[in-house]
């Protein structure tokens, strides 16, 4: 049986077969060494392990331990902006009129909360993905280039739908972690995919209760990729000595005055050419604020 296991001290991968008679041979895989050719990504411990799993893993039943396919995971803004809009009828008989998206990108799921709400606000920390919604905004479509293979490109053109009013919403440069407390109370709050990309995510939750009204909602998805290029790992809500990531975000939400009302997991798919795309099944948790 062979087991791969890293000895941080020193720098080192061992791979350990034990055979049937409890003899065991060890082989030394230098970290050092398999990162010499640093432009090579396949000499690095973590393509090892990946393609280990990849070659020999997938008869397991938690390799892929989700039920949706591709095709479930397209349009995931369009879901997403559905999922805030349902809050609207659950039982409170408060209509929603504001909805906050914090780390907005290119701005889809806002154009898609105007057909809901009256008024939307987008924040990203990227000006350049804040520019795009703003042009958006302002003529309803853009062109863009997307590539098809190795240095293949086609032309596209976004555009926003003719039954969003387009004046609904507003778009501002801003950082999730120290928001602007002009920017009022809110009856629901998106953060989509943004959390384990902040340097520190529990600073942003924490100043939830102000922009958040009483009963009101922050919806958030995260597949909790955490790395430490964007997040120190002492900020990290989970993902490390056994810590779950879901139990931190629940944990650190009640203790700023929220309630879990649901969970599932929202599929979204982004593809990077056309016949490669990433899969991924982010964590999806509605909380609502006590009143």
């Amino acid at each position: 049986m062979l087991h791969l296991s890293r000895f941080v001290s020193t720098g080192f991968f061992r791979a350990a077969t034990r055979a049937t008679n409890n003899s065991a041979s060890i082989v030394y895989l230098s970290r050092v060494k398999m990162a010499t050719a640093s432009s090579n990504i396949y000499e690095t411990p973590k393509y090892v392990q990946e393609y280990l799993a990849f070659h020999f893993g997938q008869d397991r039943s938690d390799y892929l331990p989700f039920a949706s396919s591709a095709k479930d995971a397209v349009d995931f803004n369009v879901r997403i902006a559905q999922e805030c809009a349902q809050l609207s009828s659950s039982g409170q008989h408060v209509q929603p009129t504001r909805a906050l998206d914090i780390g907005c990108a290119v701005g889809r799921a806002c154009f898609e909360l105007a057909k809901t709400f009256d008024e939307v606000v987008g924040i990203d920390y990227s000006q350049s993905f804040v520019d795009c919604c703003n042009e958006l905004k302002r003529t309803g479509s853009m062109s863009y280039e997307r590539l098809d293979e190795g240095a293949n490109y086609s032309t596209h053109i976004a555009e926003i739908a003719f039954d969003v009013d387009r004046s609904r919403c507003t778009f501002f440069q801003g950082d999730a972690c120290s928001l602007d407390a002009s920017l009022g109370t809110f009856d629901v709050i998106l953060m989509a995919n943004l959390l384990c990309r902040l340097p520190k995510p529990e600073d942003c939750l924490e100043s939830l209760p102000r922009f958040v009204r009483p009963g009101g909602y922050v919806v958030i998805t995260s597949p909790f990729s955490w790395l430490e290029q964007f997040t120190p790992k002492e900020n990290w809500l989970g993902g490390y000595d056994g810590k779950s990531s879901r139990d931190g975000l629940v944990y650190s939400m009640e203790e700023h005055g929220f309630k879990l009302v649901r969970e599932s997991a929202i599929p979204f798919l982004i593809r990077e050419h056309a016949r490669k795309y990433q899969l991924v099944f982010p964590h999806l948790s509605v909380f609502q604020r006590k009143v």
